[in-house]
């Protein structure tokens, strides 16, 4: 069984990230396994917000280069979650802006 920290890894803190969040929508990095049920319910508990919608994106890997080695960087998997009208704003993120 997994728990709602195993579910959101990290929040994102990028320029259109933190311009998202005047829209009260927020982006996290989440678990490879995860779907869009089990990231709503984590945002739920762990924030005590209420969700609106989540999108979830794959990221897929780059190659990079350092030098004459070539290797690539890993996968990972994004969820912007979007609150809902009346809902409270998640305070980790209004520290931020």
């Amino acid at each position: 069984m997994t728990t709602s920290c195993d579910i959101i890894i990290k929040p994102i803190i990028t320029e259109k990230s933190m311009a998202c969040a005047a829209e009260k929508k927020y982006v996290f990095k989440v678990a490879d396994n995860a779907n869009k049920i089990m990231i709503k319910k984590a945002v739920e508990e762990l924030f005590k917000v209420e969700v609106k919608s989540v999108n979830t994106i794959s990221m897929k890997s780059k190659t990079v280069r350092r030098g004459r080695s070539v290797g690539k960087t890993s996968a990972w998997k994004k969820a912007v979650v979007t609150l809902t009208e009346n809902s409270k704003t998640i305070e980790f993120f209004d520290g931020m802006m």
